[in-house]
C-alpha cells in the first residue's frame, strides 16, 4: 500500500521565520493525517541522542513513522578535502537516522559543472560519476553496519538524468545503496526518467509541477500512479512541496489530491 507522507522542509519558511518548529511539523503531520513524516536534518535543534529521542517519541505519540532522514551531504565535489568530509558527515547522519529509527537517509550526488579551477582536473561528468561512486561504496559498507539504506536522490548536477543516476546506484552495487526519487528534478524527459529510476527507488518525493524547459508544468499522477504499479512500488511518497502558497494550505490540498490518485 503506498503511504503519504511529507518532509519538514515543506514547511521551510515558517520553521526559518521561527512560526513553526520541527515539533509542531509533526503535530501538523498528524492533524492532516499523513501516514508518516521525513525528518530534514537541516532544522534540527541538535543531534545529541536525548533531542532525537525526544523527536522519535513525539512521533511514535502521533502515531507517525519516520520514513527517512534527510541530510544536504553531496557524494561528489571537485575538492578533495571536501569529498573527504562528506565521508564522515554522510557516517554521521547514518548514525543519526538509526538513533531515530529511521530506514534510510537521503543525500545529493553533486553539482556539476565544477568550479572554473578545477575543469582541468574534472574535464568531464564521468570522472565525476566515478569519484561519487566511491564515496557512495563506502557510505553502502557503513550504513549497512548500522542498518541504513543510503538513498541517493535526483537533484541536478551530476544526477540530472535517469541514466547516471542508474549508473551510480548499478555502480556502487549494494542494496543498501539505493534511490529517493523525486518526481520534480528530472527538468528534461521527466516521464521517461521517472520510469527508468522507479526499479531502483526506495522513497518518493513528490512535488506538485516539474520546471520545465517552458516553465512549471503540473506533474500527472495518474501517470506515475501507472508507472509505480507496474514496477510493484509499494512504499513512501513524501510531499516536498515548494509552491507559492502557504503550506498550510497547500500541503492539505496536495495530500487530498494524492489520496485520490492512490486511495
Amino acid at each position: 500500500m503506498i503511504k503519504i507522507g511529507c518532509c519538514a522542509y515543506s514547511y521551510r519558511e515558517p520553521i526559518k521565520k521561527g512560526e513553526m518548529t520541527i515539533e509542531g511539523f509533526i503535530e501538523e503531520a498528524r492533524k492532516i493525517r499523513l501516514d508518516g513524516v521525513e525528518l530534514t536534518g537541516y532544522y534540527f535543534q541538535s543531534t545529541e541522542k536525548p533531542y532525537l529521542y525526544e523527536l522519535k517519541r513525539l512521533c511514535l505519540e502521533k502515531g507517525l513513522p519516520i520514513s527517512m532522514v534527510s541530510c544536504g551531504a553531496h557524494l561528489w565535489s571537485a575538492k578533495k578535502e571536501e569529498r573527504e568530509n562528506a565521508v564522515d558527515e554522510i557516517k554521521r547522519w547514518i548514525d543519526i537516522t538509526h538513533e531515530l529509527g529511521a530506514p534510510c537517509l537521503r543525500v545529493f550526488g553533486g553539482r556539476w559543472p565544477p568550479p572554473p579551477e578545477y575543469a582541468a582536473e574534472w574535464r568531464n561528468l564521468e570522472q565525476a560519476i566515478e569519484a561519487a561512486v566511491e564515496v557512495g561504496k563506502v557510505c553502502a559498507d557503513y550504513g549497512a553496519s548500522r542498518g541504513v539504506v543510503v538513498a541517493l536522490e535526483n537533484h541536478g548536477g551530476i544526477t540530472r538524468f535517469a541514466d547516471d543516476v542508474v549508473r551510480i546506484i548499478e555502480n556502487v552495487d549494494s542494496k543498501w545503496f539505493k534511490l529517493n526519487l523525486d518526481t520534480g528534478n528530472y527538468r528534461d524527459y521527466t516521464y521517461e526518467d521517472l520510469e527508468k529510476s522507479i526499479p531502483y527507488t526506495v522513497h518518493i518525493h513528490a512535488k506538485v509541477t516539474v520546471k520545465g524547459r517552458m516553465g512549471p508544468v503540473k506533474l500527472d499522477y495518474e501517470r506515475i500512479r501507472r508507472m509505480l504499479e507496474d514496477a510493484e512500488y509499494n512504499g513512501w511518497i513524501s510531499i516536498e512541496y515548494e509552491e507559492a502558497e502557504h503550506p498550510s494550505t497547500g500541503v492539505p490540498r496536495f495530500v487530498e489530491y494524492l489520496r485520490k490518485v492512490f486511495p
